[in-house]
């Protein structure tokens, strides 16, 4: 049997990820593949680390990504710092929430959890009373909550954790690069983000930082593996129970990052690639340049499906500016309206998860994709497509409204 060659179709992606992949990016991946050790790949490496502070808004020496999709980078965080028991106290306002949980307890952590309705989000004195409360090892948290298109704010929660000695762990994969992440400010411990989202490299690494007192636990819990081990290595004596998982082991990582650089596994060579030409244009565009043009596209956006007739799901004091969720009409067959918007236009939009599903669109504004065609091609597609479905919509002036804010 013979196969074709590969001929994907080209599409304009609105979801809360993946998203479209800049093309530089791709130009980037193209490159010459060399060792994970020539001196020309560990420099790469290096400056990878020095953009990802950046980005992270971050001083601390450890930033560098995890060889796997966003989930990996949760996992490596959470399983070098859980051992069995520890109590880990999780506030949920969607599905990555969940997530977490599901991690935390597949590492025999103690995990209290407190919980919104979807689409709302935790006022900060609510986390920190549940705090207070259970006297957790770990706070692990959603920023970003790409199923709800929710934004948690967590400077407070930082300063409330720091003050109580609770590590405090976030997962930022859907707000890096689109929205304000302070690391350091925010006294945040540990930070996951993603690569497929406001980045806009594809999936596959997970970028991710953390500070000394996480550090301090890695030491620890630090095992090299035996057939790389020095005698050093051998007789390094562990305070506490070392790393369940060596894929995900930090303190294994750190040497592989570090300026050791032993080994651990084959580095992904074309990802970091990828990553460092997407740092790089991240920073050439300036973070505070890139967050309003985040905040300018969502603008028209909303503008556009509220002037169609559309109801917006959904806290608004708190929307994710990325991600733009949309109730579905009544009468309306939502997959039905995805389905079209990709068979007839290219259009790829979202749908949700759990207590969500079918009841609401969620339309990605993120990294390359967050351009003014993708703006006004999703607004003209949908509007015909709900058209089509016998939707009731005000005809012809969602592009009007959108194009009134690009005026101005």
């Amino acid at each position: 049997m013979a196969f074709s060659e590969l001929q994907t179709p080209m599409r304009t992606i609105m979801t809360p990820g993946p998203v479209e992949v800049d093309p530089r990016v791709l130009r980037a991946m193209s490159t010459p593949i060399v060792g994970q050790f020539d001196p020309a790949f560990t420099r790469i490496m290096n400056e990878i680390m020095e953009m990802l502070r950046q980005v992270f808004q971050t001083k601390n020496h450890w930033a560098f990504p995890i060889d796997g999709t966003s989930r990996s980078g949760l996992e490596a965080l959470l399983c070098s710092l859980i051992e069995p028991g520890d109590r880990v106290l999780v506030p949920i306002y969607g599905r990555f929430g969940h997530l977490i949980v599901e991690i935390c307890e597949r590492y025999g952590a103690d995990v209290c959890t407190i919980e919104c309705p979807w689409g709302e989000v935790f006022e900060p004195q609510t986390v920190i009373d549940e705090i207070d409360k259970v006297s957790p090892k770990i706070l692990a948290a959603v920023h970003a909550e790409t199923s709800t298109g929710r934004l948690q704010p967590l400077k407070e929660i930082g300063l409330a954790c720091r003050e109580r000695e609770v590590l405090f762990v976030v997962d930022a994969v859907a707000s890096i690069g689109g929205v304000e992440v302070k690391t350091d400010e925010w006294c945040i411990d540990g930070v996951i983000g993603g690569t497929q989202k406001c980045l806009s490299v594809p999936s596959g690494l997970a970028p991710i930082t953390y500070n000394e007192r996480i550090e301090k636990i890695l030491f620890a819990r630090k095992k090299v593996e035996r057939g790389i081990a020095t005698e050093e290595d051998l007789r390094y004596f562990r305070s506490r129970h070392s790393i369940a998982s060596n894929y995900f082991d930090l303190s294994m990582l750190q040497d592989y990052w570090g300026p050791r650089r032993l080994n651990h596994h084959t580095e992904a060579t074309s990802m970091n690639y990828a990553l460092h030409e997407g740092l790089r244009l991240v920073l050439a565009e300036g973070l505070e340049q890139r967050f309003a043009r985040h905040r300018y596209h969502e603008e028209a956006l909303v503008a556009g499906l509220q002037v169609m007739g559309l109801t917006l799901f959904g806290d608004r004091n708190h929307k994710l500016p990325c991600v733009t969720c949309v109730e579905i009409p009544k009468g309306v067959d939502g997959e039905a309206v995805r389905g079209m918007l990709l068979d007839a236009f290219s259009i790829e939009i979202a749908s949700s998860f759990g207590p969500l599903h079918g009841k609401i669109w969620r339309i990605g504004t993120m990294g390359f994709s967050c351009r003014k065609e993708n703006i006004l091609s999703v607004l003209a597609a949908l509007e015909a497509v709900l058209i089509r479905h016998g939707a009731v919509v005000n005809r012809g002036e969602a592009l009007q409204a959108a194009l009134d804010v690009y005026a101005t």
